[in-house]
């Protein structure tokens, strides 16, 4: 199972915290891992120029077959475009795996979320077609996180998929859109060097209104 370097989930968890919702602290009633040293807000803070490996900093949360389904759902929420990498073979899942086990507070809530989450979807693949999330077809899959994603009303059932699955999709979409893959789909150009600036295209001055 690939697991990405722990210098490179941590950069990634870096970048992923600007843009992702991350406010408030564990909910009411949830288990905060047992090896939190007590009253440690962020664990061990990390040397950046170091490669770690995983669990050096602080233990990793997914089970052999929470990896797997967040794996197959990664893959199916985010395709790539044609020759590129599944987001499970950039170690995206790896990535939310590194979010939820980490200490911050604002990772730290996403923690029960995900897990139980990952949880459930392999419950509720196995009640509907007798398998794992992970073994089922793409056309099964897709139905699962249809009934979930709410793009139309979520069943009662399916309550407990729900606010995973919103989580889960927020943090993939940090993780797949900051390697140098997604930053390509996405067509970002920051982070290169230029020798002079002759200021904004004329492209952008006409969408901005300024042309």
């Amino acid at each position: 199972m690939l697991r990405l370097d722990r210098r490179q989930a941590l950069a990634w968890l870096a970048v992923a915290a600007v843009g992702l919702t991350a406010a408030g602290r564990l909910p009411l009633g949830a288990a905060e891992p047992a090896d939190r040293p007590h009253g440690k807000r962020i664990g061990a803070d990390p040397v950046l120029n170091k490669t770690y490996v995983p669990g050096e900093l602080w233990p990793l949360s997914f089970t052999p077959a929470q990896q797997a389904a967040a794996d197959a759902l990664a893959d199916l929420i985010l395709p790539p475009e044609a020759g590129g990498k599944k987001p499970s073979e950039l170690g995206v899942p790896a990535f939310i795996d590194e979010w939820v086990s980490s200490y911050y507070d604002e990772t730290l809530k996403d923690r029960p979320i995900i897990l139980a989450g990952l949880t459930w979807l392999d419950a509720e693949a196995q009640r509907r077609h007798g398998a794992v999330f992970a073994k089922l077809t793409e056309a099964q899959q897709a139905g699962i996180a249809d009934a979930i994603c709410g793009v139309k009303p979520v069943k009662k059932e399916h309550k407990p998929g729900q606010d995973f699955f919103k989580r889960f999709r927020h943090l993939a979409a940090g993780g797949y859109y900051t390697t140098p893959q997604g930053m390509r789909e996405l067509g970002y150009v920051g982070n290169t060097p230029s020798a002079t600036f002759d200021g904004p295209t004329p492209e952008a001055l006409k969408h901005l209104g300024l042309a």
